[in-house]
């Protein structure tokens, strides 16, 4: 029941023609455009780049009247197009056919090139109807380049005292981008729109907010839990929309910060933790695109196990479902680790863990990669460049601190994982090793580092030191280079936990009770820079300092104008930042 549709590769990147059938604006239009077809009559489709079978899975088009399909190239000559045999378009247009579909964006061109092939009568329509207005676009020339589909979900929630504020900034600006700004658009738990808008960017690569708290006062909104669709319009150097995401109370009781939602909906996602017996798990699933999520699509198993319970649950275009995993595993208990099922039908989604004290913290899983297999000569890196793939993260004061780390497997080809770990002081001295063995896929792990250097009578000089995760290939020698772990940290006094998870290039989601926290701050991405491996070791070394995100703002204004009604506000509209 997985979608059939392409988001993301890693040889290629991120697809940019999902992204612009699906997008909401697109959404309104295609419903029209849908039904114009329907009663139309006879239908023939010309499908030369292979599009047709994405707009089908994201929209209803079984009551078309399709009577003829055709193709370009001749290697595709008998594929399917909605149950229709392609044939060769050189063939000509069935002259029964009423409507000629053509399904491609910028498609003046290709109708330039079949037009004498069309029966005199017929009209020749294609996606070009669907196209966003030309003021949202980068690059108008070519609709399909994924600089004009900039866009993220994010988790928002102004509900019961919780709030959530998502923090960004105008990294586009370095790379030569004018006049940038948001188009945002927030869904409802059902998926109907709340509210629409567009915000201008500040320049020089300042930061900009959007809290949760704020676009209620604005919009008039009641307590509201959902989407927030982010495109940004106008942008320079990459299409790649970076967040971070704080989730706060009104009391002490609940703050996190998480990172950006991935904008590609995936097959699998993993790093999901069971609970333990005083918590509930809440899997936030937000439907990324236009079409419902229908029931039995999604589900979950525990990490290792064939055994996957479905959720007997319809999701809505666009909407939000808090799936709570006892539902479907209520024998599931940390440190077992759970595999997401979910059918490329929804984004990275968080999940929140609940404890029966009242305390809350987010996090999200991550991607689990099916194109990655074991690479033979891993085990021989070492000759060449010592540890070879290490996993590193910190190891706070013991006295206060318990840090746990939990392997996690993050691709389909890891049936076992090899591991060992070395603890290193904040000098860069190793204190002391562990070997993990040769996990099984289905082991579940918890080392608890402050524990094991009890045992082993060590201490770390300075208070603090870091933890490396690499490959034991004297235990075994499957391995892919994708190393992955949860990383778990306690704190003695209060017993907040703030947990994420760490891999190669990925930041890790921390959470942490505002009796930590006094400031928040976020650093804005630079420019690309390449490097070569350089002559000095790496040394990752822990700070001593509170929890925060540091962020120097360069410019920002704030907006405490309240619209009358929540009507959409017109492209071209004044800023809005809520600080």
């Amino acid at each position: 029941m997985a979608l059939n549709i392409q988001t993301f590769s890693n040889v290629q990147g991120g697809n940019a023609l999902f992204k612009a059938l699906g997008h909401p604006l697109t959404a309104q239009s295609a419903r029209a455009f849908i039904s114009r077809l329907k009663d139309a009559g006879p239908l023939a489709i010309y499908d030369p780049l292979n599009h047709f079978s994405t707009f089908a899975e994201l929209y209803d088009v079984a009551a078309w009247d399709v009577r003829a399909a055709y193709v370009q190239r001749i290697e595709e000559l008998g594929r399917s197009v909605l149950g229709v045999t392609g044939r060769l378009i050189t063939e000509g247009v069935n002259a029964e056919c009423a409507c000629l579909l053509v399904a491609a964006f910028d498609s003046a061109r290709l109708v330039q090139q079949i037009k004498h092939l069309v029966p005199d009568g017929v009209p020749i329509i294609s996606f070009d109807e669907l196209r966003l207005p030309g003021a949202m676009l980068t690059n108008a020339r070519r609709y399909l380049d994924p600089l004009n589909f900039a866009t993220n979900l994010a988790l928002l929630r102004d509900a019961h005292g919780q709030h959530t504020r998502l923090v960004t900034c105008n990294y586009w600006h370095g790379h030569g981008a004018k006049n940038t700004a948001l188009w945002l658009c927030l869904f409802d738990e059902q998926g109907k729109v709340l509210a629409e808008w567009q915000e201008t960017l500040p320049a020089a690569s300042a930061s900009f907010m959007v809290d949760s708290q704020e676009v209620r006062k604005r919009f008039g909104l009641q307590d509201f839990t959902g989407t927030l669709f982010v495109h940004a319009l106008h942008i320079a150097g990459h299409d790649i929309v970076k967040y971070a995401l704080d989730t706060y109370g009104d009391g002490a009781t609940q703050l996190s910060c998480t990172h950006d939602a991935n904008a590609w909906p995936s097959d699998l996602y993993a790093g999901l933790p069971a609970p333990q017996q005083d918590e509930t798990v809440l899997l936030w699933i937000q439907n990324s695109h236009p079409r419902p999520i229908p029931a039995g699509a999604v589900g979950l198993n525990k990490m290792g196990s064939s055994g996957i319970r479905r959720l007997d649950a319809e999701i809505p275009p666009f909407g939000t479902y808090a799936l709570d995993v006892a539902q479907l595993l209520p024998d599931a208990r940390w440190p077992e680790q759970i595999e997401v099922q979910a059918g490329k039908y929804f984004v990275r989604p968080r999940y929140e863990v609940v404890k029966q004290s009242g305390r809350r913290r987010i996090a999200h899983v991550n991607v689990e990669r099916d194109d990655l297999q074991p690479d033979p000569q891993l085990p021989e890196i070492g000759k060449l460049l010592g540890k070879g793939y290490l996993l590193p993260a910190p190891v706070l004061p013991p006295a206060q601190w318990r840090s746990i780390v939990q392997p996690t497997p993050m691709s389909t080809c890891q049936s076992e994982l090899p591991l060992a770990a070395k603890i290193y002081d904040a000098a860069g001295k190793e204190i002391a090793a562990h070997r993990f063995g040769n996990l099984a896929r289905r082991d579940s792990t918890a080392w608890d580092i402050a524990g094991f250097l009890d045992r082993e009578r060590k201490t770390l000089p300075g208070g603090y030191g870091h933890v490396e995760l690499m490959y034991d290939f004297s235990a075994g020698a499957v391995a892919d280079g994708w190393l992955h772990s949860l990383f778990r940290y306690e704190q003695r006094a209060s017993g907040h936990i703030a947990a994420g998870k760490m891999m190669p290039c990925q930041c890790m989601d921390v959470s942490s009770s505002s009796s930590l926290v006094t400031r928040r701050t976020a650093f804005c991405p630079s420019r690309r820079r390449t490097k070569g491996p350089g002559m000095e070791p790496l040394t990752v070394t822990a700070r001593a300092s509170r929890s925060a995100m540091r962020s120097p703002v360069l410019w920002m204004r704030r907006s405490s104008a309240c619209p009358s009604s929540p009507a959409p506000v017109a492209l071209g509209s004044p800023p809005y930042c809520a600080a």
